[in-house]
């Protein structure tokens, strides 16, 4: 019998990427739905950026992506963009919920039938070069290699000759690892500064104040739904020494960049710029709990304190207190007696309320970074799960006000009074329930930013001023908070008291330099140059924020406005066009006038370069707003 030839099918030169989840059985067995929402939330970011890149996806069955590219470059720059984008995402999540993609990328022939369909050697080999991969990393071939060398802002380690199933031949692989972020930008997403780098680099040199890290504690239980519990005693110690003003803080969004990691202490302290840096475990049994903990001086590599805590469950909360207590004690004994009892906090009333609390907070976190509408969800659930057994739970009162301003915010709900009303409630009742926590205060500010509709919608009356004196009391209540400074530093720039912003912000960067929270505020920063007509800042500062987080669209849009403000608009066409490719819905609504903040004229002036790096304005336009 002859086999028939298809006529159709065509055989030619592509990039082949292949890509899979690393440890997807382990995540399902832990928690399957927040396993499905992160596949969900990792497919979309490879769809983007394979579409961005002028890729084709073939398929996403299971846990895999495969899809075909017309350069090489275009699919390594979607490979590196991906990576980054979904780690973080990881990261957010801690290390062992977080998931994280093996990456292949082969150019080689391919059989290409009419539906689109592909097969050939070089599919094979890009699957292969995919288990090469570390998990968030990628790995490629020579033809790789040689094809993109000098055109993407990578290195390439050599990993030599790789025997691979079903290829007679070996085949020569090369780790691919990014060079400085400021270049891989500016090579993969087309925009950059007009007159410098993007690179904004913090000032890490100590403080004048005793600066200190602490670290995610290791959970000993050898229970992964334990990890809640412990991730929620370490933030609490953070919570509470952040409350002292005499201490510099690194943020838990910094720390947590840790967790799951054998590091050194004292690079650490370099990569976060303290002297001093607090680790420790936590094993619970039954009724019994055993907390330890060691302060280690960076400098000197001393310790210079250590304890071992064996006590019932229930006295936990009594426990983060001693913790705080003697680390005060150890780096700075000047400290007031005024203000340690200033620092006092409600305890929670309930430990398992507590428990429900903290896991609605860190989903109302991981919902915020991840732009997860089902965590939300889940975490406004779990917070009324704790409200129901404790309903003066602080903490479950505040995760319910983040969440539902995430709704407003991110338009996640038709019912958008409704959110804006159950949050407000909510962060008012946290604050009636405890005046000494910054949270409530926070949380308040944080909705009175942003209600349900932009300023100028009629009926929507401007609060800033009643947002700034709660976001002001939330500061003086936390000063180390980075959640405060960024929404005290938005608000102080939607008024125009421009340096105090800037200043606000430098500062929530240097409290938090690495981590989410990182390209967010530098965002924010861009937004505050952009007030202050200072243009290379804006976009310079919009850069650095997509060198770490690529699909920021926030930051899209903001380098758009400063290089309408600069008089490159070929490059703000490109930064919106970018931005609406991420967010064509978000970039609508600013088109339309929808941009809640800023004075009149601030408003106005980003309404009309928007329009003009979109082409619905003549470019004259901007030259009466520009200055």
């Amino acid at each position: 019998m002859l086999l028939m030839i298809d006529p159709d099918l065509k055989q030619r030169l592509a990039a082949i990427l292949a890509a899979d989840a690393a440890g997807y059985s382990r995540l399902m067995a832990i928690d399957e739905r927040r396993t499905v929402a992160a596949l969900d939330a990792a497919r979309a970011v490879f769809r983007n950026q394979i579409e961005c890149h002028q890729g084709r996806v073939i398929d996403m069955a299971g846990d895999s992506v495969l899809a075909i590219f017309e350069t090489a470059t275009g699919a390594i720059s979607a490979a590196l963009v991906a990576q980054v984008q979904i780690n973080a995402i990881a990261d957010a999540a801690g290390n062992d919920r977080g998931m994280r993609f093996r990456i292949g990328v082969h150019l080689g022939d391919v059989i290409e039938k009419p539906d689109g369909t592909i097969y050939g050697d070089g599919v094979n080999i890009a699957a292969r070069l995919e288990g090469l991969a570390e998990p968030g990393g990628i790995s490629v071939s020579e033809s790789i290699r040689t094809a993109v060398k000098g055109k993407v802002a990578a290195n390439f380690d050599d990993q030599g000759q790789q025997p691979v199933k079903n290829i007679l031949d070996p085949v020569r692989s090369y780790r691919v690892r990014k060079e400085n972020a400021t270049t891989t930008v500016g090579d993969i997403s087309g925009p950059s500064a007009p007159h410098s780098s993007a690179n904004r680099e913090i000032d890490l040199s100590l403080p004048d104040k005793p600066s200190i890290a602490v670290l995610p504690f290791t959970n000993l239980s050898g229970e992964s739904e334990q990890e809640y519990f412990t991730d929620g005693v370490t933030e609490d110690i953070i919570t509470e020494l952040s409350r002292f003003h005499s201490l510099f803080v690194i943020s838990r969004n910094s720390s947590f960049t840790y967790k799951g990691k054998a590091v050194d202490v004292r690079t650490v302290a370099k990569q976060l710029g303290v002297r001093y840096v607090l680790e420790g475990s936590i094993r619970r049994s039954g009724n019994r709990i055993r907390v330890t903990g060691q302060l280690i001086d960076a400098l000197t590599g001393n310790h210079i304190w250590a304890e071992k805590y064996d006590r019932v469950l229930e006295d936990i909360f009594g426990v983060q207190e001693e913790v705080t207590r003697a680390i005060v004690r150890a780096i700075a004994p000047q400290i007031e007696s005024v203000e340690r009892s200033r620092a006092v906090r409600r305890r929670p009333a309930n430990l398992s309320a507590y428990e429900f609390a903290v896991r609605a907070w860190a989903n109302a976190m991981l919902a915020f970074f991840g732009m997860d509408t089902s965590l939300r969800s889940q975490s406004i659930r779990e917070a009324k799960e704790a409200l129901a057994i404790d309903p003066e739970s602080t903490l479950a009162l505040n995760a319910i006000a983040f969440a539902q301003h995430q709704n407003v915010l991110f338009r996640t709900t038709p019912h958008l009074e409704i959110a804006w009303s159950e949050g407000m409630l909510a962060a008012q009742r946290a604050i009636e329930l405890d005046p000494s926590d910054s949270r409530g205060y926070a949380s308040k500010g944080m909705l009175l930013c942003f209600p349900p509709h932009p300023p100028g919608t009629p009926g929507q009356i401007d609060r800033n001023d009643e947002a700034l004196s709660d976001l002001q009391r939330a500061h003086e209540l936390n000063p180390n908070d980075v959640f405060v400074l960024q929404l005290l530093g938005f608000c102080e720039a939607a008024i125009g008291l421009l340096p105090e912003a800037i200043g606000r912000l430098t500062q929530a960067l240097r409290n938090s330099p690495r981590g989410p929270w990182s390209p967010n505020t530098a965002s924010l920063l861009s937004t505050a140059y952009f007030f202050a007509k200072d243009y290379v800042n804006g976009s310079q500062w919009a850069l650095r924020a997509l060198n770490e987080s690529p699909n920021l669209y926030s930051a899209q849009t903001n380098l758009a406005a400063n290089y309408v403000g600069l008089g490159e608009l070929d490059k703000a066409k490109t930064a919106l066009e970018a931005a609406r490719r991420i967010a064509p819905e978000f970039i609508e609504s600013r088109l339309n006038g929808s941009f809640y903040s800023g004075r009149p004229e601030d408003r106005k002036r980003h309404h009309v370069f928007l329009r003009i790096a979109a082409g619905l304005e003549d470019p004259s336009a901007a030259d009466a707003l520009r200055r």
